[in-house]
């Protein structure tokens, strides 16, 4: 049986998706929070230039123990020269709620997110991506093969794990790890998450590199190039 089956239910499932008509951006560039009701801040990011041509979407979750403005840190000098909408959630807890134990609030409000963003801002559906560093990263994996038929990319900068989920669709992966992590070691991660996501036959490109538990600038630029193709 693969690791990742594939089916179109699950508690990981995400709902929105962006509108056949793309509508104007609902706010000017730079950095905003979004009215979702009471809960954990939910930053966005809009780049200039979106009158003219639909953005490229990235989810960007952060590690452990960090918030939405963290979330933001690895792309956020990258946004408007490529034309990326950030959004930026905070976890419920100290961390994701799947790495708790379970799906629950956080993929949830994701999805109010996405929906409200999806409502706001004209978004190119070839070019929506789930992204994270550390928990964060391990989250975007496990969320974005969950919504293969939303998430078209996933970024994970030094994942842990891919939790257990119903695979839909077939998101292309990047991921980055430092060979000197001891927070994650990359034996015990990377080097075991891309064999299995290699044998459910997940587009997976991998980039190690000289360094600890971080990402390094050009591992950022590099992955958004890979991104925005």
């Amino acid at each position: 049986m693969s690791a990742f089956p594939r089916s179109a239910d699950g508690p990981a499932r995400i709902d929105a998706r962006p509108p056949a008509t793309a509508p104007a951006p609902a706010a000017p560039p730079g950095t905003h929070a979004l009215d979702l009701g009471p809960g954990p801040e939910v930053l966005l990011h809009v780049p200039p230039g979106l009158d003219a041509a639909p953005a490229r979407l990235v989810l960007t979750l952060h590690g452990a123990g960090g918030d939405a403005r963290a979330g933001l840190g690895p792309l956020l000098p990258l946004a408007d020269a490529h034309r990326l909408l950030l959004l930026s959630p905070s976890s419920h807890d100290s961390t994701w709620d799947v790495i708790r134990g379970g799906w629950g609030p956080d993929v949830r409000r994701i999805d109010d997110a996405l929906e409200q963003v999806f409502t706001g801002y004209p978004v190119d559906p070839t070019r929506v991506c789930a992204s994270g560093f550390s928990d964060g990263a391990s989250y975007a994996l496990s969320v974005g093969l969950a919504n293969g038929d939303l998430f078209t990319h996933v970024i994970a900068f030094s994942p842990g794990f891919v939790a257990p989920v119903d695979r839909v669709g077939a998101p292309q992966v990047y991921i980055s790890h430092g060979r000197s992590d001891t927070v994650l070691p990359i034996d015990r991660t990377t080097r075991r998450i891309v064999p299995r996501l290699r044998a459910a036959d997940v587009p997976v490109d991998v980039h190690e590199f000289d360094g600890p538990h971080i990402v390094p600038t050009e591992i950022a630029e590099e992955a958004v190039r890979w991104f925005v193709g």
